[in-house]
């Protein structure tokens, strides 16, 4: 059986390295120049930075297993630290009451509290949109403080349009009564994923992980193959026959699978699938991602591994400070690297910025929120840009993801895994578990992919440990 795999993320690398440990044949075919996907590690003059920052943290036995014997001594066990930057102040993140009472004051405080009494005596009936999923669990007050403004800015749609299964993944298990009790009794085996203390990290960035495990896929027998755009995938009947890349190689295969973008797949496809199927994956929406990273003349700048940027004011959504989740990415131990992460959708101002000016805003706003004191000790930047990082949960995407996966499912020797290819905002635990399966799937098993990551329970807590 041979394999063409599109895609050297975290699903597609782990299909491969399955499927080349088995001595199966399999191809892999990357756009970009490096693997890794949204989890690479961007090398700028010896400065290392994460595409957002990456805990390696998860519960799911084989995906664990892998990164041990991957990394081995390469994976540094870190104490995580971030907090909430809010009207001028910051919040220890995961919440701490004493710290939000000294920062709110007493009868803020108080309020909040009655805001969410009053969201358990009178919840909302249903919970279609964030919004309301929120404000059932926190109440409006808090709702409106520590979530809606962070929300908005991330996906640039308002929180009545974001469906509540993105907040049932992402923050599962977390309500006000579960932060208390976090407070007083300590997140207990890591029951709540959201809120964990620690995590391991690769000594040089997840990349490190991505390019061992390419060379592993080598030494195994397989082939990743860099800058190698797949633009064309030929269905003849019900099966893909071959694939065409953007310089005219042509790669055929038993069995192939999908992580690229599936708005992308469905319109790469000859011939063309039907009208309702190619509307609908056209209306598959997606957030972009651009990181600034800024070298910076100082040692140590605060001590926290990321930030969140709750303030309206400022357009940042994230900080990373590198150098916190592990010394090794940064070269000169005198100087630290910050990334500074924005939010955007493809052609909008911040994305057509200019690096140049990108750079100065990004300065700006770390002279703005006092984390530097002069502009001067930003000494060099540089910017990345990443296209459909985050899958949109907008009221109708269920609706056209259904369409979509209607259609594939009719597809015999295609199967479509990973955050992009199953259009589901998935950690990388869930994108490399979907890899796992769908090998095993391969070899004669009957997982249902679309169940990874889509119970409520599944993602944040112990209910499901894979």
């Amino acid at each position: 059986m041979k394999t063409v795999i599109i895609g050297a993320g975290p699903a597609g690398l782990t299909a491969a390295y399955e499927l080349s440990r088995r001595n199966l044949s399999v191809t892999v075919l990357e756009k970009e120049d490096d693997v890794g996907g949204i989890a690479k590690t961007i090398d700028y003059k010896g400065y290392k930075f994460d595409l957002g920052g990456h805990r390696f943290f998860t519960k799911i036995s084989p995906v664990m297993e892998l990164w041990l014997k991957i990394m081995g001594d390469k994976f540094l066990i870190r104490q995580r630290l971030s907090r909430i930057y809010y009207k001028g102040k910051f919040f220890s993140y995961p919440l701490k009451l004493a710290n939000v009472i000294m920062n709110l004051g007493v009868i803020e405080s108080f309020l909040i509290f009655i805001s969410y009494v009053h969201a358990k005596i009178s919840p909302y009936p249903r919970e279609d949109s964030f919004e309301e999923y929120i404000v059932n669990r926190f109440g409006s007050r808090l709702y409106r403080m520590f979530f809606k403004s962070y929300t908005e800015k991330v996906w640039g749609i308002p929180c009545t349009e974001i469906k509540s299964e993105w907040a049932a993944q992402r923050i599962t298990g977390m309500s006000l009564t579960s932060v208390l009790k976090t407070t007083f009794l300590g997140n207990r085996n890591n029951k709540i994923k959201s809120l964990i203390e620690q995590f391991h990290y690769p000594r040089e960035g997840p990349g490190q992980l991505w390019n061992i495990m390419k060379n592993e896929v080598k030494k195994n027998g397989g082939d990743v193959l860099l800058k190698q755009r797949v633009t064309s995938i030929k269905i003849d009947g019900n099966m893909v026959t071959s694939l065409r890349t953007d310089e005219g190689s042509v790669y055929a295969a038993d069995q192939f699978i999908n992580t690229m973008p599936l708005r992308d797949l469905i319109e790469s496809m000859t011939p063309t699938p039907p009208n309702e199927v190619i509307a609908a994956a056209k209306k598959l929406k997606y957030r972009d991602f651009i990181t600034v990273a800024l070298i910076t003349e100082k040692e140590s700048i605060w001590p926290d591994n990321w930030l969140y940027i709750h303030d309206r004011k400022y357009r940042v959504g994230r900080i990373q400070n590198y150098k916190n989740w592990s010394p090794y990415m940064v070269p000169d131990e005198k100087k630290s690297c910050i990334g500074m992460e924005y939010f955007a959708f493809e052609g909008d101002d911040l994305w057509t910025m200019k690096d140049e000016r990108l750079i100065d805003l990004a300065t700006e706003e770390l002279l703005g929120l006092s984390l530097i004191s002069d502009k001067s000790l930003v000494t060099d930047g540089k910017v990345v840009r990443v296209e459909k990082t985050y899958p949109v949960y907008d009221l109708l995407y269920l609706e056209n993801l259904k369409t979509v996966k209607d259609y594939l499912g009719g597809i015999s020797n295609l199967s479509t895994i990973g955050r992009n290819g199953m259009h589901r905002y998935n950690n990388m635990d869930h994108s490399m578990l979907t890899a796992i399966l769908d090998v095993d799937n391969l070899m004669g098993a009957h997982h249902d992919l679309w169940q990874v990551n889509a119970e409520q329970e599944y993602l944040e807590t112990e209910k499901n440990q894979g």
